[in-house]
This record gives C-alpha cells, structure tokens and sequence, in this order.
C-alpha cells in the first residue's frame, strides 16, 4: 500500500468519526457502548437525587456477600411487570441494623419499599435498580394488613373461634408436636416436658417452619395429628425469627388447619412480643415454645393436684363417717346391752313362771301322755301282720319276695309262696283272671 492510500485512509476516518455517523434520516446513530453510556446519564438526570419503589420479592438469591431478587409487579392489564435488584454486600451491611431493628428479613412473597438508583449495564443489556435503601413501615404495614385481612375473613366464615369449643383431655397426656427438629425451639419445648417429671406421650411431625414450602407443610401435618385417636393435644411450636419468617403462621392453610382440628390446638411461635393468625384461632396460644410446654405441664399437674385432693376428701370424710358411725354402734351396742338385760330378766321371770306351772301339771300331763301312748300301743297291735293273719288273712310272695299285689305280678307257671297263720303254702301259678 502507497502512501498516497495511507493518506486517503487517514482522510476518510476525518471524514466519518464515530460522532458525525448519521442514519439516512438524519437521526443519530451510536454504539452499543455509546448507547450503554448514554442511557445512564439519562438515567442518572432523570433521577439524579435516586427513586423509591415498590414490588413484591421473588427469585431472590444470595450471593455472597451480594444480594440479587426481581422486584415484581402487574400493570393495568393484568400483565406482570419487574425489574431486577442488586443489593452489594457493603449497602447490605448499612442495612442490616435497620431490618434487625424491625424485625423484617428479606423473603420471596415480601412486599417491600426500597430506595436507589437504577443502572444500566451494558455488559448484560440490563436495566437494574441497586438498592440503597428500605422502608421497613411499608412491610410491616402490608405484613399487618394482610393478617387483619385474614382474620376478618376468618371471623366471617366462623373458623375464627372453632378451635376453641373442642372438647380437651383434662389430663393431656398424649402430645401431638409440630415443629422442625434440632431447633432450639423444639429443643426448649422438649427439655421442658422432659423435667417435668410427668409421662408425656410425644409424636413429632417433623416440618419445614420457614420458606415458600412451610405453610403447606405445617397445615398438612396438622390435620394428619388430627385424625388420630392417639393424640388428647396438636402443638405447633416455632422459636424466634424475624417477623419475615414467623409470618408464615399468618398464614390462611395454617389458620384453617388449625380451626377446622378437631383436637385442641395449642401454639408457642417466636418470641414474648409475636403474635400471629395462627395464635388467634388456637384452643391456647403462648408467648414462647416453653411457655407452651409449662401450660400443659399445668394442665396435668393440676388434675393430679385435683385428683389427689378428691382422695383426701375422700379419705377424710371417710374417717368423720367412720367415727360417728363407732360412735353410733357404741351406743346402740350400750342400748343393746341394756334391752338384752331386760329381756333376759324378763324371760327368766316367763321360764320361772312356766316352770312352776309345768311341775304342778306334771302328773296330769303324764297320766295323759301314758294313756295316749296305750291306745297307740292297742291300734299297733291290731296292725301287726301275726295278728291279722291270725284272722284268717294270709300273704302271696314270688319267688324273690316279692309282695303279690296284682295278677300282673306273676303269670302262669310262675311258682310262688303264701304265709298264713300256722306256716307257708308254696304252689304254681296255672292262670289268672282279671275280677269283673
């Protein structure tokens, strides 16, 4: 290549630098590059001073030490509309005492308010917003919100108060446990049981108690507990969290699974100063897992308490009864013991009296009897069968003794014996007849 095409090379990079590249209407054109810049300082002086916005959290997505989620919403039109967030790990940690101080965590599902500034970066042809800032009072407000929400709708189906006309074991025994094993929760709940000395029956129905998948999992595990015959009590249980995590138990599926048991439902969820849906419509709801524990604990201590007292009443109203009744028979024994003096001096007086009447009727008595025995003696005698056969009856016998007192006794050729007054005649039988 000559010089002279050098040159002209050099002339036409004059003539057509990237600032003066038009399209064929005169519109400007730039590169990507160009365009990347150029949609930041729009950006950047259309809102110089950063912007507030506000979306659901979905797709979240820790990085560390960064944090990356979409910021949802839907248009007019139903449509759904987002834009993606970048939380850096150094804004992170400005933040954090701010969501500690509230309580609130960053969760799929959370409505939220954030500040920054939004950003376009070329190298992915993407628009973002990098979070600055949050406004917990708009979380916290939407998160009380949808609860009133619910628990109106809960208050208008009746479900609100179901729970609580369950009839309940007085003596709770029979423990059915919701909760996520290995937290200190369930840890403290257990240790509590444990020390009370009392022979709890636990079943634990392991669960997930945070993230998109709890409240499915809570309220299904509810209901199974539910429709054993095993079980006098449900217990839900959840230690301390932020409120973006507790607010599971705010939610419906929880709230209807626990309306709609039919066992009483007791809840000891997060810290002293929580309170949720899910404690609204239990049977009983407590401040803490432990709290929890301690008021069945009660519950069972109470009825023995109960029980034990019932037997000492018992006893001792026993013992008044067993005294007065002593107390009763000493003095009817001593009545008695009179009475029998009496009767029996009475009755000796009677003997007495007898006695003296019998020996002056004793002979007249005897001439009696004597009498009466002779005639007995003279009506034996005529019976006696010497006697009548000395009359000129006589007797027929078999050859076995037996008496002959019918013609069915004996039949032709059957020898037989008759006693008469002086001996015994022995013949045949040659017939019988029957007498007219």
């Amino acid at each position: 290549m000559s010089d002279d095409d050098l040159d002209e090379i050099d002339d036409f990079d004059d003539v057509f630098s990237d600032e003066d590249i038009d399209g064929p209407d005169g519109v400007r054109t730039f590169s990507i590059a160009e365009l990347a810049d150029e949609i930041n300082e729009v950006l950047g002086d259309h809102f110089a001073e950063g912007l507030w916005v506000w979306g659901e959290v979905s797709g979240l997505n820790f990085k560390n030490p960064h944090t990356y989620f979409n910021l949802v919403d839907v248009d007019a039109r139903g449509r759904k509309v987002q834009v993606s967030v970048n939380l850096w790990g150094t804004e992170m940690k400005k933040l954090r005492p701010t969501l500690m101080k509230s309580g609130l965590d960053l969760a799929n599902g959370l409505k939220i308010r954030i500040f920054g500034d939004l950003d376009f970066y070329g190298g992915f042809g993407k628009l973002s917003l990098i979070m600055r800032g949050i406004d917990p009072n708009y979380t916290l407000g939407d998160i009380a919100l949808q609860r009133e929400e619910l628990i109106r709708k809960l208050k208008e189906t009746g479900a609100y108060g179901r729970n609580r006309e369950v009839d309940m074991n007085p003596v709770p025994l029979r423990l059915g446990i919701v909760g996520s094993k290995g937290t200190a929760g369930i840890t403290d709940f257990l240790q509590q049981i444990e020390e009370s000395g009392l022979g709890f029956d636990i079943k634990i129905a392991n669960v997930t108690v945070q993230g998109d998948t709890a409240p499915a999992e809570i309220s299904s595990a509810i209901r199974a507990l539910g429709r054993r015959d095993d079980i006098d009590v449900i217990v839900v249980i959840r230690g301390g969290g932020s409120k973006t995590d507790l607010a599971t138990f705010d939610t419906e599926p929880i709230a209807l699974a626990i309306a709609d048991s039919p066992l009483p439902v007791f809840t000891g969820i997060g810290h002293q100063i929580d309170h949720h849906v899910a404690d609204e419509v239990a049977f009983e709801s407590h401040k803490t897992p432990t709290a929890c524990a301690v008021a069945l604990i009660e519950y069972v201590k109470t009825f023995v308490d109960d029980v034990e007292g019932a037997w000492a009443s018992v006893a001792i109203r026993a013992s008044q009864l067993l005294d007065e009744s002593g107390h009763r028979l000493s003095k009817v024994a001593r009545e008695i013991a009179v009475h029998t003096r009496t009767a029996v001096d009475r009755a000796d007086e009677r003997l007495g009296d007898r006695i003296e009447r019998l020996r002056r009727r004793a002979p007249q008595l005897l001439a009696e009897r004597s009498l009466a025995i002779d005639n007995l003696e003279k009506r034996v005698n005529l019976l006696d069968p010497v006697n009548v056969l000395a009359r000129g009856w006589s007797i027929t016998r078999t050859a076995d003794g037996r008496v002959v007192r019918s013609i069915d006794d004996v039949k032709a050729g059957d020898p037989v014996v008759t006693t008469v007054r002086d001996g015994s005649i022995t013949s045949t039988v040659d017939a019988t007849a029957k007498s007219s």
